[in-house]
């Protein structure tokens, strides 16, 4: 899939995924969130979803194929875009799989699948695709379980720019999160109450779409209530922050939509 370029000058706006995996516990939901290495080039230590850029491999018959829920034509009406949707949802897959090591998917007759220790890091290599690993184990994407839920865009002014849309999905219970030791280095299961208390604090880092998704989710008490607001929910409007910046044009602060000075940013 290709990026978005507005005019020449313009940072290329690459499409992207994040999937907020959620699973129920005493106190509620939970979510899975990631901290990224200190050496990424976007997002350094911060505390985010499993989620990544969309690759050309995303699109295509070969994996398309695989998937059950949605196809390309439904996916893209869903995004609000003309074609090439699917993509997105497949993104979300092979990320959640490669950083976390959770695999959005089944066996055709629709039992659960565990996936092999090292499949994770073949897809993350280049070594296997996801459609020969469907192909392999007989395996459908839950493409129809994963909710769109939120569509996010990264400021003007920033060295890398993505065009990130958000996905939720229940975590299958027979696998086990892990982060990656690569491009993540720790990962949590965390109420969205206690994960944004912790935000707040210092404790943990976060960018504004991953604070306002938890706070989203904050306002649910199960999974299946969380997943049937996710199901009934409209096409999210596309959220573009703006970078407020001092006369020496210093970064002092971020300006959201219904910020008083937001219209009058560059």
């Amino acid at each position: 899939m290709s990026s978005i370029r507005t005019t020449e000058d313009e940072v290329p706006i690459r499409p992207a995924s994040t999937v907020m995996l959620v699973r129920d516990a005493a106190r509620g939901p939970e979510v899975l969130m990631l901290q990224r290495t200190a050496g990424a080039a976007f997002g350094a230590g911060m505390y985010v979803f499993p989620g990544g850029r969309v690759d050309p491999a995303d699109s295509g018959r070969d994996v398309e194929m695989w998937c059950h829920g949605h196809d390309d034509r439904s996916a893209s009406d869903r995004l609000g875009i003309d074609a090439g949707g699917l993509a997105y949802w497949i993104a979300a897959v092979r990320e959640c799989f490669e950083e976390a090591g959770v695999l959005l998917a089944s066996r055709a007759d629709g039992a659960a699948h565990q996936p092999q220790p090292d499949d994770r890091h073949a897809i993350h290599d280049g070594r296997v695709s996801m459609a020969e690993l469907c192909s392999r184990d007989d395996l459908r994407l839950r493409i129809g379980e994963i909710h769109y839920v939120d569509h996010w865009v990264t400021p003007r002014g920033e060295a890398r720019r993505f065009d990130t849309r958000f996905f939720i999905a229940a975590a299958p219970v027979e696998q086990t999160a892990v982060h990656d030791n690569a491009e993540t280095v720790d990962s949590r299961w965390v109420t969205p109450a206690d994960a944004l208390e912790m935000q707040e604090s210092g404790e943990l880092l976060m960018m504004p779409p991953t604070v306002a998704n938890l706070r989203v989710l904050a306002a649910h008490q199960t999974v299946a209530e969380l997943l049937a607001a996710a199901a009934a929910r409209g096409r999210p409007p596309r959220t573009e922050p703006k970078l407020r910046r001092a006369a020496d044009g210093t970064v002092v602060g971020v300006a959201m939509p219904g910020d008083d000075d937001y219209d009058a940013l560059d």
